[in-house]
């Protein structure tokens, strides 16, 4: 049914982008494939985007999917289309999402956080320009049956999950409403799953503790689509007094429109593609999974929450969005990751008050985003302030931090081959590596052999006093080199891997700087010159120069 307009009611234009102005963006930019042949959303098309990600294609070349013409495993067509990777894609699909280059979005989340924007009630919201409610969703078709939800893991899942923007649940006590991406396991064509964050006891799990003690349902929401920071800001596990949809507006800089559901007393994004309104039950639990996780593994099953459908409401034409989640690298994930960076930098700088944090990168390949986290350090730091962030980020999240590795600003904590080389020569086992026991597994299946305790190893591999430089050609000359690689022979272009040029370490003499200059200059033979003029016979083998020179020095 087409939603009648409301006598009176005013809508004021939006001045800022929905999921559809971010499709524009992303075609302008060549990140969006359009895939117009038939694709089964349970058995080809999770698979086929997965391809993007475990064969072997750069991030940078990594793009959005859009599929026009999904079918299913009975040869059900679908009038609906199919997104996947337009939230995280690659970082620079998350950049245009957020409105702002990469290298200042930790500002731009502390400058949101700090001054979140609440949202801003309207009538007529395009999320309702379709309604089905009551006996409607009942007819074949009418409901969750309708939406060509794509079953993430062939094989393993036992059902399509919802995955593409999050639930919308508020506190019975406080009316604070909370905004967060959670798995929904269709079921029926008018019940699906809810699979809330247990570990703490807020969000959207809180709010279903408060029900059951009532004995009451408790509302929620499902959103699909809608501006892209409401993604950002749900995948966020931001402080329990944040309201995400204000957060969005603080990422904005203008509130975001939001309008009153259906039949639950909930606000809901006007913009949304889909909403999904019913009430969950908190009395019964029953079995939801198996499902694929960001662990790497096959969660089996558990007794989760349902909802009950009570009404779906949608724009014209809609277009539905999930998430390529499971294994790492996935587009989830991807949104996190940078969030999760920022709150550790947060965490370190502000609540901890350490100095000389630059910056704190997660390893996701595999891994996911929690499990390896490398902290970066200026040059000069109090092994004192080091260890306080290395102890430090164990206190932020449950089960974060089972590697925690400190490193200087020259490693590139995105190059591991780069971060070896700063544990093969700049750590000691014996100094530089602690153990902390009795730590929380978080979730995967290392709890079983865990014995529902974990560890975690802290490592300082940071540049503990001055070096000698790293040995590759200086910069200039790498430069000039990869010119004529680039220019003159036309060779493949060239991708840098840190270190890829030579720079000093902090120890460098003068006198060494001015040898090497003769030598570029092809003057090495005032070099030898010079050298047997300074011969000596009074020393052992392999004796530096610079112990004894500089100890003449000190007694002249």
């Amino acid at each position: 049914m087409v939603k009648k307009k409301s006598a009176g009611a005013t809508q004021k234009s939006r001045i800022y982008p929905d999921l559809r102005d971010h499709i524009r963006a992303l075609e302008n930019e060549n990140l969006l494939r359009v895939v117009d042949i038939p694709i089964n959303k349970d058995t080809e098309l999770f698979p086929l985007v997965r391809w993007q990600v475990r064969g072997g294609v750069p991030d940078e070349e990594r793009k959005a999917w859009l599929f026009t013409n999904v079918t299913d495993s009975k040869g059900k067509k679908y009038d609906m289309p199919v997104l996947i990777g337009a939230w995280g894609g690659n970082k620079k699909i998350y950049s245009i999402g957020l409105g702002c280059p990469l290298e200042k979005s930790n500002d731009l989340w502390e400058k949101a956080l700090s001054n979140p924007i609440p949202p801003r009630e309207i009538f007529d919201a395009s999320c309702q320009e379709i309604i089905i409610e009551g006996t409607e969703l009942d007819q074949p078709g009418n409901a969750l049956d309708a939406l060509p939800v794509p079953i993430s893991t062939p094989g393993w899942d036992n059902a399509p999950f919802l995955s593409g923007t999050g639930f919308i649940t508020k506190d019975p006590d406080t009316g604070l409403q909370n905004f967060g991406t959670y798995r929904g396991q269709i079921k029926a064509p008018r019940r699906f799953g809810l699979n809330t964050s247990t570990e703490l006891r807020a969000g959207g799990y809180g709010h279903w503790l408060k029900y059951k003690e009532r004995g009451e349902k408790m509302p929620c929401a499902y959103v699909v689509g809608g501006p892209p920071v409401l993604a950002y800001a749900a995948v966020w596990k931001a402080p329990e007094e944040c309201d995400e949809i204000g957060l969005a507006g603080g990422l904005l800089g203008t509130p975001i429109d939001v309008t009153k559901a259906r039949t639950v007393d909930l606000l809901v994004p006007a913009d949304a593609e889909i909403i999904i309104e019913g009430y969950v039950d908190t009395e019964y639990l029953e079995p939801e999974g198996p499902y694929a996780e960001a662990h790497g593994h096959v969660n089996t099953q558990e007794f989760n929450c349902f909802v009950d459908v009570t009404a779906i409401t949608h724009r014209k034409n809609p277009i539905l969005i999930t998430y390529l989640s499971q294994l790492h690298p996935n587009e989830f994930t991807g949104i996190r990751c940078l969030v999760h960076e920022f709150g550790y930098i947060r965490h370190l700088r502000d609540n901890l008050g350490i100095k000389g944090v630059k910056n704190v990168t997660c390893h996701q390949p595999l891994t996911g985003s929690r499990k390896f986290i490398f902290v970066t350090f200026e040059r000069v730091v109090p092994r004192t302030e080091i260890w306080r962030a290395l102890y430090g980020i164990q206190s932020q999240q449950r089960g974060s931090g089972k590697f925690v590795i400190a490193i200087s600003e020259d490693i590139d904590p995105k190059n591991l081959d780069s971060v070896f080389w700063a544990l093969a020569f700049r750590s000691s086992p014996h100094l530089d590596m602690e153990v902390i026991k009795h730590k929380d597994p978080g979730h995967g299946p290392s709890e079983a052999i865990t014995g529902g305790e974990d560890s975690a190893l802290l490592i300082d591999a940071t540049q503990k006093k001055d070096y000698p430089p790293v040995a590759l050609p200086k910069l200039e000359y790498m430069e000039r080199a990869r010119q004529i690689w680039e220019e003159k022979l036309g060779l493949p272009q060239l991708k840098p891997e840190t270190p890829w040029h030579g720079y000093s370490l902090g120890f460098w003499p003068e006198q060494l700087e001015q040898e090497a200059l003769r030598a570029v200059e092809s003057n090495y033979w005032e070099n030898g010159i010079r050298a047997a003029q300074r011969r000596r016979n009074d020393i052992p083998m392999n004796t530096e120069v610079w112990k004894i020179e500089n100890a003449l020095n000190k007694k002249t």
